[in-house]
């Protein structure tokens, strides 16, 4: 069996972050979601992993490499453009070839991997399988009508009334007959191939359609407050671990994990937080759910509830800062200047709250 993960895309809603990175590599709990992906393919035994990459290509394999990490083999497919998730799987042919292969968007987090619903495919008969996620509002997701055997038998994007509460997550099983279904159907009214309208056709050309439905959490990371949410959730299964220099003045509390190299003087943490390698916390507060990724300095200053990515430095803030997802190289501090003003560098789709 194969795999095939989505990491193309401009990540538009996770703007100004994503426009000097790829949003699959932005971290939650200080590991890039996308290799949370590949660690979740390979924990179910698959090692021959396809990555559809976009304009964030370079970067993508840059960081990925050949896969050496995980003991697996990556090939690298080039999506020209953004066409849709059912283009992405056409386009691969090549690699996929006829066997059974899992699709991934490179994007989402779920808990507890992928082992059962692989084994469950593996052994069945089902032609493809979908995972399926009970959702508050499912207005926003693509969703899935079951019969009363528990088959899918409709499947529609972003209904306005929708007829069930099940949410596609993001992860699909196909045998071969996928490539009839994406060869049959037409761009939608976006212009692209929609996944759910080749599925749809294998349901109405008779094949079976599994449906799978996850007991647990699942987070599309797609924007800032998806991003906060699945590091709080992923911060809640952390096992604590002191791994850097902790002084005789500091007090860490709860699941906190200190990555080598990191140093924590005259700080309170409070877990679960992860402080990354070769980080600085100096008179500090860092409270619950924060994420500090490597190489940052926070000094002076209390944090909570934050992602903070590598080579920032936050120092000397009058106000704590919660809620927030700090980019690459970001420089935050009070001002000696006088007058006292807020002087501010934002890129585009950027958001601040002042006092």
């Amino acid at each position: 069996m194969k795999a095939l993960v989505l990491s193309g895309g401009k990540g538009t809603r996770l703007r100004p972050i994503t426009y000097t990175s790829a949003k699959q590599l932005v971290p939650v709990a200080n590991k890039p979601v996308l290799f949370r992906v590949i660690d979740a393919i390979c924990e179910a035994g698959i090692d021959d992993i396809g990555i559809v990459i976009g304009d964030t290509g370079n970067e993508i394999r840059k960081a990925v490499g050949d896969g050496r990490r995980w003991n697996a083999r990556v090939t690298y497919i080039p999506q020209d453009q953004p066409l849709g998730l059912a283009h992405a799987v056409k386009i691969s042919r090549d690699f996929l070839e006829d066997e059974r292969f899992v699709m991934f968007l490179g994007d989402n987090c779920i808990q507890g991997g992928i082992t059962p619903l692989v084994r469950q495919f593996t052994q069945g008969a089902a032609n493809a399988q979908i995972v399926l996620k009970q959702v508050l509002d499912p207005r926003q997701f693509g969703v899935a009508e079951l019969s009363e055997q528990g088959q899918v038998v409709r499947l529609v994007e972003k209904p306005r009334e929708p007829q069930s509460d099940l949410a596609l997550v993001g992860i699909y099983l196909f045998d071969a007959h996928i490539w009839a279904a994406v060869e049959s159907i037409r761009p939608s009214f976006r212009g692209e191939l929609e996944i759910t309208d080749a599925i749809q056709w294998l349901i109405d050309h008779g094949y079976r359609v599994d449906p799978y439905l996850h007991d647990g959490w699942w987070i599309d990371t797609g924007k800032k407050d998806d991003m906060l949410e699945a590091n709080r959730l992923v911060l809640e299964e952390l096992e604590p671990a002191i791994l850097g220099y902790v002084d005789r003045d500091s007090q860490v509390t709860g699941r906190v994990v200190i990555e080598r190299g990191a140093e924590v003087i005259n700080s309170t943490l409070r877990g679960p937080a992860i402080i990354g390698e070769n980080t600085r916390i100096i008179n500090s507060y860092v409270g619950p759910f924060t994420s500090i990724y490597h190489n940052c300095l926070v000094e002076d200053s209390e944090i909570e509830h934050s992602i903070i990515l590598e080579h920032s430095r936050v120092r000397d803030l009058p106000h704590r800062l919660e809620e927030s997802l700090v980019g690459r190289n970001v420089e935050i501090g009070r001002s000696a200047l006088k007058p006292r003003a807020y002087r501010l560098m934002l890129g585009d789709n950027s958001s601040v709250g002042v006092l």
